[in-house]
């Protein structure tokens, strides 16, 4: 079995992760009901460091997961663990199809003027929420994955020893 520290670094950044998606899910409610302006407003300035922060959590959990999963490919758990990789590398890959070009097309148009941002923010709303709810739901998945196994595991390893 790999080391309880990669375990620990495979944990606890698949459990950061969840955060960007879960404050995205939380706000949807609240957000989809704002005027345009105020919509544009709000998601313009407030997820400056989702990106970042939450990205770099997030690839960085991947890999952990991704790592973790080699190491046990000779126990049991290494298909659950693949499992949960791949469910993580798919939310990436969900922002990236879904949400990544919607953040392009609102960037472009950052110097028109305030009614033309409102209308671009408007027209792309649906899918930026819901492809971060999608990212989420993808992301939620692999970190059961992850605890599944993990505690799986550990039980076996406990109930052997007793």
């Amino acid at each position: 079995m790999p080391s309880r520290a990669l375990r620990v670094i495979a944990l606890t950044l698949t459990a950061l992760g969840l955060a960007p998606g879960g404050a995205h899910l939380m706000e949807l409610p609240v957000k989809l009901a704002y005027p345009p302006a105020m919509y544009a407003d709000v998601t313009s300035t407030l997820y400056a460091w989702f990106g970042p922060a939450g990205g770099t959590v997030q690839v960085a959990a991947t890999l952990s997961v991704a790592i973790l999963a080699f190491r046990t490919r000779h126990l049991s758990l290494r298909r659950l663990l693949w499992a949960s990789a791949v469910a993580l590398l798919a939310s990436l890959l969900l922002w990236a199809l879904a949400v990544a070009p919607v953040n392009s097309a609102w960037a472009n148009s950052a110097g028109s003027s305030p009614m033309e941002i409102a209308a671009a923010y408007e027209r792309l709303r649906s899918r930026w929420e819901y492809g971060h709810v999608a990212a989420f739901i993808a992301w939620l998945t692999g970190w059961f994955g992850l605890v599944a196994a993990l505690t799986r595991h550990d039980a076996a390893i406990t109930d052997s020893a007793a």
